[in-house]
C-alpha cells in the first residue's frame, strides 16, 4: 500500500512562491507516474501536471505552464511542485496523486491518492 501526505500549504500574496511536496511512504515508487491536481472552491478538480518516473515527460495545464515546475527526489521519496508568480485563482487544495501508468495520473485515475495541502493566494 502506498501513502501521499502533501505539505506546504500556506497563505501567500500574488505574485510569492510556494514550494510543495508530497511523501511517499508504504513502498517505493520511484517506477511510478506521479502528478498534481487542485480543486478550487465550488469546482470540480483539475490536473495541473505530471511527470514519469524518469522525468523526461512532463506535462503542465497552460494556466501554469512558465510558472509551476514538478521534480522529485527519489532518494527522499519525496515529489515537489514549486510555484512561482502565484495568482488569486490558484487558490485551491493541492492533491498528489501516483500511479504505475502516466496515463491514469494525467487523466485524474491514479490509483494513489494525498489528502490535499490548501493553498490561498490573496490580491
Amino acid at each position: 500500500q502506498v501513502q501521499l501526505v502533501e505539505s506546504g500549504g500556506r497563505l501567500v500574496q500574488a505574485g510569492g512562491s510556494l514550494r510543495l511536496s508530497c511523501a511517499v511512504s508504504g513502498r517505493t515508487v520511484s517506477n511510478y507516474a506521479m502528478g498534481w491536481f487542485r480543486q478550487a472552491p465550488g469546482k470540480e478538480r483539475e490536473f495541473v501536471a505530471s511527470r514519469n518516473w524518469s522525468g523526461d515527460r512532463t506535462s503542465y495545464t497552460d494556466s501554469v505552464k512558465g510558472r509551476f515546475t514538478i521534480s522529485r527526489d527519489n532518494a527522499k521519496n519525496t515529489m515537489y511542485l514549486q510555484m512561482n508568480r502565484l495568482k488569486p485563482e490558484d487558490t485551491a487544495v493541492y492533491y498528489c496523486a501516483a500511479d504505475a501508468a502516466l496515463v491514469f495520473v494525467h487523466t485524474g485515475r491514479a490509483r494513489y491518492w494525498g489528502k490535499g495541502t490548501l493553498v490561498t493566494v490573496s490580491s
